[in-house]
Formats: C-alpha cells, structure tokens, sequence
C-alpha cells in the first residue's frame, strides 16, 4: 500500500506543478492547450504502444502447442491473480528479459526472450512472469501513460516560457526583466523535475510489481533468485532497447548503468532482491 500511496502523491505532485506553472507563464488558457495536446500524444502511446513495442522488438507471438510450459506457468498464475490469459510472445534475442504491455488486463501480452528461457529454473521464470503479470493486474500502463501526460505538459509549457524569456529579454523594464528571468528559470527547472517526478513514479511501480508479482507466485524468493541472474547476464550480453521503452524490461537492458539511481527507471537491483528477500512466502 506504501506504494500506492507514493505514486498518487507523486502523480498529485505532477498536477500541481502543471497548475502552478501553467497559470504563471500562460495563464489557464495556455495551460489548458498544453495539457490536451499531450493528453492527444499519449492516448495515441495507450493505445498502440503493445502493436509498436511488439513489432520494435521482432517479438513473434507462439501458440500453447509450441510453447507448452510457459503456456503453463501463465496460465497457473492468471488464475491466481483473476487475469484473462495475455497473448504471448517470444523475442529471439540471447540476452535475458521480458517486458508486459497493453492497455488493460482483456488487451495484454507478455513478451520474454529467448535468452531468459535458457538461463532461468522453471521457478524463477514463474516469479518474473508473476512480475509481469503483476503491471497488467496493477494497470501501470495506464499510469505511465497518465505520468507521461502530465510530464508531457509541463515540458511543453516550459517551452512556451522559454520562448517568452527569450522574446522578453530585450526589455529594458526592470520588472519586465525580472519577470524574464523567472520564467527562464521555469523553462530550466520545470522539465527536470517532472522527469525526476516520472521517473519516481516507474520505480515505484517496479517495487508494487515485485510484491504483487511475489504474492502471485507464492514465493518472493523465486524472483529474487531470477533477479540476480538477469542483473548479471544482461551486463554481459545487453539488449539493444531504445531508450523510450527500457523502462518496460524487468531488469534495465542497457548495457550502461545509470549516472545516478535519481535518473533510472528502475530501482538498484540489489534493493529489489533484498526487499523481496524480506518478505515471507505464501
């Protein structure tokens, strides 16, 4: 529940800051404009973001007759968790992964590759699949996409300050000037802090996912287990994702670590499997 509770201050957080910034740079109107033209944006993402991620990745959809046990593994844990059965995917790349998208629990697929199916137990790949399942059951494609709007908008208005800092700038009006200098400041600032915002708010549900997945599978420990084995493999062989969707893998598929864990999409590995760790099996 604590993370629940953390992603909707989050995404409150989001909303304010649209407020207060819209109506000190453009007023309502502006702020309005700004909100529907990302909120046009990212439906569009909502609703075909599964085709796109899907057909990025060559990921090629196998029937129960060729891939029995995972067929198997899923089904096991839809049951458990009230799902209809998502479509299901192969992705034949040898580093490990998988990834969960779609806009609701009746439009789904599960995507993993090729790689993940060599390395992990039976029992691991149940507690990653649970993970996945996990972001379906806890509809995170719809709050991402909801963070993204809202990040989205603040971006675009913060561009519409800059552009007023830059024409304003000329004015030889101290509080003109000053005023100038305000929203440059805005136009620096605002971005950045809906990306940390947004970003909070994909780590945050990794963490959810993790115990919703591990109740699911009946055993924490299994996930963590496959989390420290893909934490390790997919250093060695990483994935070559964009950028816009490494954020939808279980563990980060790129091969460079992140600057600074305030600027990844993913909580340290290392939390994740000693929180999992923590927890008592079902």
């Amino acid at each position: 529940m604590g993370n629940q509770l953390k992603t909707a201050v989050l995404l409150g957080i989001l909303t304010c800051l649209i407020v207060w910034i819209g109506n000190a740079v453009a007023g309502q109107n502006g702020m309005m404009i700004a909100l529907i033209v990302a909120l046009c944006m990212n439906l569009f993402s909502y609703w075909f973001s599964d085709k796109i991620v899907l057909s990025l990745y060559r990921a090629q959809e196998v029937t129960e007759a060729e891939a029995p046990e995972l067929y198997a593994i899923v089904r096991k844990l839809c049951s458990a968790a009230g799902l209809p059965l998502p479509r299901i995917y192969i992705i034949a790349n040898d580093s490990p992964n998988a990834f969960a998208t779609g806009r609701n629990p009746n439009h789904a697929a599960v995507a993993v590759t090729s790689g993940i199916l060599r390395i992990l137990s039976r029992d691991e790949l149940e507690g990653v699949l649970a993970h996945e399942l996990a972001h379906i059951h806890n509809r995170d494609i719809l709050i991402g996409t909801i963070a993204a709007v809202l990040a989205g908008a603040i971006t675009m208005i913060a561009n519409m300050a800059r552009w007023a800092a830059i024409f304003g700038a000329g004015s030889r009006d101290s509080d003109e000037g000053d005023n100038g200098f305000a929203l440059l400041v805005v136009a620096i600032i605002a971005p950045i802090a809906a990306l940390i915002i947004q970003l909070a708010i994909s780590r945050s549900r990794e963490y959810l996912a993790d115990e919703t997945g591990a109740r699911f599978a009946g055993n924490p420990l299994s996930l963590a287990s496959a989390l420290e084995k893909l934490s390790l493999a997919a250093q060695r062989v990483p994935l070559a994702a964009t950028p816009s969707t490494a954020h939808m893998f279980i563990v980060h598929p790129l091969s460079g670590k992140a600057l600074m864990n305030l600027f990844s999409t993913h909580p340290p590995v290392e939390e994740r499997i000693q929180r999992l760790r923590s927890m008592k099996s079902w």
